[in-house]
């Protein structure tokens, strides 16, 4: 994991002995003042210990052996209390902040693309109180619209301050919030409108116009379109019966109602009740509406909190991800309750250099700051292959520079100390790319590599926390203490819940192997959710309940644990495929070995049971491939490259050198590929919200390339 250099042996010599002096005469004060000491004793803890002495017994933190923790504060037992106790505590302090845009304008890129840029200004700030207030007068104003409790409304909107303002209405109100992601297409939006039978959508003026316009007569029992910006422009072709209301006109309506009338007030929600229908982003076909009781929510945000340390009021968190993701709203509803402020961005206008950031002017990280971040690995492997990239640009001595102090801090931190004078002269400039304050980032979503996670250690100078949940888990299962920077774990178990192994016998995988015990992931706590809306049979297929009364969900990822108890998710039982002559193999491990190659954006491996080898859809990355192009001595479009037979081979040498340095199997290694000219987001459908990959729609949209590679053409 090392980098590699190119320093002459003779001054390499020369400059191991002056920071091996360095480390000696550094290391008593280090030894004195740092509390590091502390962190490297509790790194070296068991953090979870089975229940029993029993295979296949659960697993429980040791902060929780005795009983699993399942609320915040005491008495806060549902999302509105939660809400009201922090505005008590933190009345005045600030809560959700926007920047303001302060000039839009169209720039005309070289191909004759119109981008949009922006100059944004400073934070402007809601404190708890006004936060409370708008809620309570925009859960009234549904009211008067004719939202009953215990019914469903949808949000369909962009992450922002007004999302999270609907959201704590609805919590209040018990209405049931039924979540889509705004990049849904028109079929699964339709779909999860429909299952739900909503009347009222909450929405942005953008999304109104570029999606909702073209399906809303799909949806007949549609009612109430809510825009949460200002009424958009004219609609000529307005279905009959829809209205379109203002965030803004609906607040104003629930201020002037008489509450005593508005049956909300009798229909306080209980524990119980419903507070999320979650449409997942459907990896594995239709999304699925998960239902999230408010007790769901609140255990999961409670284990959560407890990994990270010194949570409160000096803490600001960037939220960018989608809010219609569990991830991003467990993390805002953590800071909610514990008084940080949330400040608002999106991948769009994150940083300096992202691509609606008109260029001299600052992203939201500059300006807000932030010292919370969560985000999912595509997004940190980008990160991570941009910063290599522009090392590889620098000078060799720079270059060289920064290598040396690279693989000194990695030596460093994996004895468990600290490197202040790297981290000030060397990895500055780095860690400024996220805003120069971040003391924690945590990453969700799916697994992040181990490179990925060591770079992102030394090179944005804080822990990096892998942490493992589902929706249906209420997004809870476990968290990386911040002390301990081993990597490729997803930590121990929270203490909200508890995790056990199930033999999986097809697989190999079994709860009584040695050294470590491994099997299907069971989590079961009050973290884990009723069950999929209107589907009984899945929910059946996938909640347990034992002899206990203890509710299990079976996951579909396959761990071991590790003597310390810390959980590491080593397959998936979706992606394991038996080859035509029985060889197991395991698509995820195979994507693993090889996605953070320079020379790869993204990786589908696809293996069938009728033949006996593994093929793969790659989306390179375009500044790499058109150099190897070169060298090769191949002229063409993009296209034309990417379509190109010999580029192909090309690329599958460069993947089989990468899979036997991973110590892949002969027949886990990609024999064909298809190289993909147009990268796989959102927007195409071919990937999740969080960058997972939507395997059954991948396979569909190369069936062609399938069957060439296959030999069936």
């Amino acid at each position: 994991m090392k980098l590699k250099h190119n320093i002459n042996p003779v001054l390499l010599q020369l400059i191991n002995f002056i920071i091996l002096v360095y480390s000696f005469v550094t290391y008593i004060p280090w030894y004195i003042f740092s509390g590091s000491r502390q962190a490297i004793a509790k790194a070296k803890q068991v953090k979870a210990k089975p229940v029993n002495n029993k295979p296949g017994g659960a697993y429980r933190s040791v902060n929780s052996l005795h009983c699993l923790a399942s609320v915040l504060y005491p008495g806060c037992d549902t999302l509105d209390k939660v809400f009201k106790y922090a505005k008590t505590k933190f009345k005045d302090k600030k809560l959700l902040g926007t920047r303001e845009i302060l000039k839009e304008e169209d720039e005309i890129q070289p191909s004759g693309k119109v981008f949009k840029k922006v100059i944004l200004g400073k934070y402007t700030w809601l404190s708890y109180e006004d936060v409370y207030i708008k809620a309570v007068n925009f859960g009234n104003g549904l009211a008067v619209l004719g939202q009953q409790p215990k019914t469903n409304i949808a949000i369909f909107c962009e992450t922002r301050a007004e999302w999270m303002i609907a959201a704590q209405a609805c919590f209040m109100c018990n209405y049931q919030l039924v979540t889509l992601y705004a990049t849904l297409g028109g079929p699964a939006i339709v779909h999860g409108l429909n299952e739900t039978e909503v009347t009222t959508i909450i929405t942005s003026k953008e999304l109104m116009q570029t999606k909702l316009k073209e399906i809303v007569s799909q949806v007949p029992r549609l009612r109430h379109i809510i825009t949460v910006d200002g009424k958009p422009t004219t609609w000529s072709e307005f279905p009959k019966g829809v209205i379109v209301h203002t965030m803004a006109s609906v607040q104003a309506m629930g201020a002037k109602a008489d509450t005593g009338r508005l049956s909300v007030l009798s229909a306080r929600p209980v524990p119980s009740d419903i507070a999320v229908i979650m449409y997942t982003s459907g990896s594995t076909g239709v999304p699925k509406g998960v239902m999230i009781s408010h007790c769901n929510i609140i255990a999961g945000i409670t284990g959560m909190a407890e990994r990270i340390p010194n949570l409160g009021e000096k803490d600001i968190y960037i939220g960018y991800l989608p809010l219609a993701h569990v991830l991003e709203l467990s993390a805002e509803l953590v800071c909610l309750s514990h008084g940080c402020r949330i400040g608002y961005s999106s991948p769009q206008t994150l940083a300096d250099q992202s691509s609606k950031i008109k260029k001299g002017s600052k992203g939201d990280v500059t300006t807000l700051k932030p010292t919370l971040m969560a985000a999912v690995p595509e997004i940190m492997d980008r990160i991570y292959k941009n910063v290599m990239n522009k090392v590889n640009e620098m000078t060799s001595f720079q270059r060289n520079l920064f290598i040396l102090a690279y693989n000194y801090k990695m030596e460093q931190i994996s004895k468990g100390y600290t490197t202040p004078l790297c981290d000030s002269l060397i990895f500055r400039k780095v860690r400024m790319l996220l805003g120069g304050k971040i003391r924690i980032l945590l990453c969700g979503g799916a697994p992040l590599s181990a490179a990925t996670q060591r770079f992102m250690n030394i090179c944005f100078c804080c822990p990096v926390g892998q942490g493992y949940g589902l929706t249906e888990s209420a997004g809870a299962g476990t968290i990386t203490e911040v002390w301990d920077y081993t990597t490729g774990r997803v930590g121990a178990p929270l203490v909200c819940c508890e995790i056990k192994l199930m033999n999986w016998e097809e697989g190999g995988y079994y709860n009584t192997d040695k050294p470590y015990p491994r099997g299907e992931i069971l989590i079961g706590g009050q973290n884990v959710t009723v069950g999929y809306y209107k589907n009984e049979v899945r929910t059946k297929k996938d909640f347990t309940v034992d002899e206990n009364g203890q509710r299990w969900l079976h996951t579909g990822d396959i761990g071991e644990f590790h003597q310390d108890g810390c959980l590491k998710i080593i397959d998936r039982k979706k992606d394991l495929v038996k080859l035509q002559a029985g060889e197991y193999v395991s698509l995820g491990k195979v994507e693993a070995a090889l996605k953070n190659l320079p020379l790869v954006d993204n990786i589908c491996a696809y293996a069938s049971s009728f033949h006996s080898y593994v093929i793969g859809f790659v989306v390179p990355n375009q500044k790499e491939l058109a150099e190897l192009a070169r060298k090769k001595g191949f002229k063409g479009t993009w296209e034309e490259i990417c379509n190109s037979p010999e580029m192909e081979k090309e690329v599958l040498k460069v993947l089989a050198e990468a899979a036997m340095a991973a110590n892949l199997e002969k027949f886990e290694i990609p024999v064909k590929i298809r190289l993909s000219p147009d990268p796989w987001t959102p927007e195409t459908g071919l990937v999740t919200d969080a960058f997972k990959l939507k395997r059954k729609e991948l396979t569909a949209y190369y069936q062609m390339d399938i069957d060439r590679m296959y030999g069936k053409m």
